[in-house]
């Protein structure tokens, strides 16, 4: 599954993997957690067609569970292809294994959230999936400080 939305955006979003849906239509993010990213998107003053979305993973993983490190690997070359080639300002991480991943440790969503990272000279911000929010509403609000501060350093590297 490849990427979608702007080729030039200036923010990107990266998730783990698709899901049934996603594989279905060969799109990321467009189940219910799709929907609530989509909304996000909305909430910060953008359109969906002016963000890039990725994922960590290009296939779905059986039972949707977490990618595993050979997965991952395998599809970790292309992704990094399609950072330097959107090179957008911001990057946000969408969940654990994202932010992981790319981040190249092993500590808690908790412990990566509230500071800017580098993702490939790329500033990037870590915040919870939303499919995490679909189930524990109690991260709608932290997720929401996160896409402030991501929407603010937007504005001031868009100079606006």
């Amino acid at each position: 599954m490849f990427g979608s939305g702007d080729p030039d955006a200036d923010l990107m979003f990266i998730g783990e993997g698709p899901g049934a849906e996603e594989d279905r239509q060969g799109l990321p993010f467009v189940g219910r957690a799709g929907e609530l990213l989509t909304k996000i998107i909305q909430a910060i003053g953008l359109e969906r067609d002016q963000v890039y979305i990725a994922n960590i993973v290009k296939c779905r993983p059986p039972g949707n569970r977490d990618p595993q490190p050979e997965e991952v690997s395998a599809c970790r070359r292309y992704l990094e292809q399609q950072i330097d080639l959107i090179q957008p300002k911001i990057i946000v991480l969408l969940g654990r294994v994202a932010a992981q991943t790319l981040l190249g440790n092993d500590l808690t969503l908790g412990r990566m959230r509230d500071q800017w990272h580098s993702v490939r000279e790329v500033e990037a911000r870590v915040t919870y999936h939303p499919a995490a929010l679909l189930r524990n509403a109690s991260f709608k609000r932290p997720t929401w400080e996160d896409m402030q501060v991501v929407r603010d350093r937007l504005a001031e590297a868009s100079g606006r």
